[in-house]
């Protein structure tokens, strides 16, 4: 009990300050004053300001959102996607219809996800909502697996032919029973995904595809001051830091969420 508590002390304690940061900062964040190459600290800006005379500070409360909102949006979206097309290829008793579902992702999958999004930035200009959709589709593939997987165990299940048997509809048989039985899964998988996708915005970000190259973003920022790190330290090292307590909390939250104290007592008895 006390080790469960402690890990979602911890997810919560590294996630509190940027999910905070992204939901609020921007309304604390001010107007935009006159800009002043000041690297150090002082004159009202507390953490100095970046290369271009820009207010540190002012930046980090305002380039959380963006990263945020993109990766949960593109999570989203995969799973609104890969849930439907895992379930439909697991339940079919049509083997070239499960084959035609699947295939085509494995085909995909082949393909990094960085890479799938730099090709199709080559030859588009995605903004954050295309950036969205852009990630969402490239985390598709291996989300519709870990779906198709899980629920192809379950349908083979009793309790599935018999729903069958008794003429129940495909919606009350793939969402009712089988989609129950998968939260679970879906939960490990989640955290995993939107670890995932915060990664590939981020890195995106970074390569200035989906956001302008003078934006307020945690990755931008990083991408935009690295060169003076040892100048400005405070315009890398703080965003940066943002972006790495999200993941890591992010993934210690579902964790936690997963190991639960009844299911550590029942493994504790069975020791």
């Amino acid at each position: 009990m006390r080790r469960h508590l402690s890990r979602y002390g911890l997810a919560l304690a590294l996630l509190a300050v940027p999910l905070l940061l992204a939901v609020a900062g921007p309304l604390f964040a001010g107007p935009a004053g006159p800009r002043a190459i000041s690297f150090a600290s002082g004159d009202g800006h507390w953490l100095g300001t970046d290369f271009s005379g820009r207010d540190v500070w002012r930046q980090v409360l305002l380039g959380g959102r963006s990263v945020v909102l993109v990766a949960l949006a593109a999570t989203g979206l995969a799973y609104l996607v890969a849930v439907p097309l895992g379930l439909s290829a697991a339940l079919t008793r049509r083997a070239w219809l499960e084959e035609a579902l699947m295939r085509p992702l494995d085909v995909v999958l082949a393909v990094p996800s960085l890479l799938l999004v730099l090709l199709v930035a080559a030859t588009l200009t995605p903004g954050p909502a295309g950036l969205a959709v852009l990630v969402g589709t490239a985390a598709v593939p291996d989300a519709a697996r870990v779906v198709h997987a899980a629920a192809t165990e379950v349908a083979a299940r009793p309790a599935v032919e018999a729903l069958r048997m008794q003429g129940e509809s495909w919606w009350r048989t793939a969402v009712g029973y089988v989609a129950r039985s998968l939260r679970r899964t879906l939960a490990a998988d989640a955290g995993i995904r939107l670890t995932g996708a915060l990664y590939l915005v981020a890195t995106a970000a970074f390569l200035g595809i989906g956001v302008a190259p003078d934006a307020a973003d945690w990755a931008v920022m990083v991408d935009r001051n690295r060169t003076g790190l040892f100048l400005q330290p405070w315009a890398v090292v703080v965003p940066a830091l943002l972006v790495a307590a999200l993941s890591m909390g992010t993934n210690l939250l579902f964790d936690a969420a997963l190991h639960t104290p009844a299911e550590a007592t029942r493994k504790g008895g069975r020791g």
